[in-house]
């Protein structure tokens, strides 16, 4: 078992911490909001911080998920950021979704004062951190993830390094890039399907038999058909890691021309008030179009 700190404690982070605590480690949480924190040691065996240093100081392992780059350099570098206290051979494991240039900026800082960073990004959203289930992508050093795996395993189905530090960013803009055009498509689909008359659930009951089935298609298409998108990621979170995306691929020299349009819709969305709608709520738009 491990000392652990757990930084930010949103819809990801809160039940990730509490695998940490139920899997016997001696865990030590710190959340900008008292309240939350408050109501994460109601359920949970655990310490309470109340800075992101005192969080880190003594911790073998320290677990962040902010919201983004600012939120991450804040808690690390800031007033009080964890990076004031951490110990020399200790591990920082960064699960926010954040741009390359602050995780090697991070990274490079760590190197510096003897301990570890590495960029952990996940997928599989609510659902995925209480059951344990995300999906992990790792970049950093092969040695510090090969220590920090077993933990990252509490809460995960699968948690793989891809490279050197931001290679596990990268691969989670990859992971955005194939959301946004698969929900996009799904979308007008439905869409479709619904203005020629059909019964848009039997069109998906065979369409997801064959190669246009998706775990997108399984698990949101009934919402969708029903005009409920308050499950999942939000949109708001949605056009950060876009924007992402797209800055990202001009310094790599990608073309992105879906993402981009995707992403002027999700701005749409916005505008219809959906800010906080799960990402399945681009068949919205197309909805609103026809008034």
């Amino acid at each position: 078992m491990s000392n652990l700190a757990f930084i930010g404690l949103g819809v990801m982070g809160f039940p990730m911490a509490g695998h940490l605590a139920k899997a016997g480690h001696s865990v030590t949480v710190y959340n900008r909001s008292f309240d939350k924190t408050k109501k994460w040691s109601s359920e949970y065996k655990g310490q309470i911080a109340a800075t992101p240093s005192d969080a880190a100081e003594g911790a073998d392992f320290i677990m962040c998920c902010v919201g983004n780059d600012d939120d991450l350099r804040e808690v690390t570098i800031g007033k009080s950021g964890a990076f004031s206290k951490i110990s020399r051979g200790s591990i920082f494991v960064d699960h926010t979704t954040v741009s390359t240039n602050v995780t090697k900026e991070l990274f490079d800082i760590g190197s510096e004062m003897g301990f570890d960073f590495i960029d952990a990004p996940i997928s599989g959203g609510q659902a995925g951190a209480e059951n344990g289930m995300l999906s992990i992508m790792c970049g950093g050093d092969q040695q510090a993830f090969d220590k920090a795996k077993p933990i990252l395993e509490t809460y995960s189905k699968i948690c793989k390094r891809i490279g050197e530090s931001g290679s596990g960013q990268q691969t989670k803009m990859c992971n955005q890039i194939a959301i946004a055009g698969l929900v996009q498509g799904l979308s007008e689909a439905l869409h479709f399907a619904q203005k020629a008359g059909l019964d848009g659930r039997d069109v998906v009951e065979v369409i997801s038999q064959g190669a246009a089935g998706s775990w997108q298609m399984e698990n949101r298409y009934k919402t969708m058909l029903d005009d409920h998108f308050t499950h999942g990621f939000a949109v708001d979170w949605m056009r950060k890691d876009l924007q992402i995306c797209l800055e990202a691929s001009d310094q790599v020299g990608a073309s992105l021309p879906v993402t981009a349009l995707v992403n002027e819709f999700y701005k749409d969305v916005q505008k219809l008030g959906g800010g906080r709608w799960d990402t399945s709520s681009l068949i919205a738009r197309l909805r609103a179009l026809e008034k």
